[in-house]
């Protein structure tokens, strides 16, 4: 089973809300770029959010947009084995730091986790850190599709609380 490492973080010091993945899928892989994969919703969602259309932009104004507005990027996994991109495929996780990394980030209000493996493994490390509102979310995934694109939209809405 091939070894996946994840990205470096997309962050600064006026980071407000970072919101945290699981491991970057194969398309993501390959191109370098958080949610590359074209069937996965986040920068549409994200996109809603903000009220800008990030995912007609190059990634990295996308990233830029995303810094001037108090979001950043970051997966709860640093590396892992995984067949294919689906998390349920993930073995052998090697978990990031959270409690350390987010110590770097002093102006942090929220942390929001992009579906169900990266708020299960994210949770574990911040328990007691209520500093913090830790927000779950639908994940963007095409692959979780028991919820329509607009109920996703819907739920993550309320990050909106932390962009403004």
């Amino acid at each position: 089973m091939p070894l996946k490492f994840a990205f470096p973080p997309s962050v600064d010091a006026a980071t407000r809300l970072l919101i945290l993945g699981s491991l970057p899928g194969d398309a993501s892989i390959r191109q370098g770029e958080y949610y590359a994969h074209r069937g996965n919703a986040f920068w549409h969602l994200l996109g809603g959010v903000l009220d800008e259309d990030l995912r007609g932009q190059p990634y990295a104004m996308r990233l830029k947009r995303l810094r001037a507005r108090g979001v950043g990027l970051w997966d709860v996994i640093e590396s892992a084995e995984r067949d294919g991109s689906l998390d349920s495929s993930i073995r052998g996780a090697e978990l990031r730091d959270l409690g350390r990394f987010i110590e770097r980030l002093p102006a942090l209000k929220a942390i929001a986790f992009n579906g169900k493996t990266a708020a299960t493994q994210g949770r574990r490390q911040l328990v007691g850190r209520s500093d913090l509102a830790l927000i779950d979310l639908p994940s963007s995934s095409g692959a979780y599709a028991s919820l329509s694109r607009e109920k996703k939209a819907e739920a993550w809405r309320v990050l909106r609380e932390w962009t403004d």
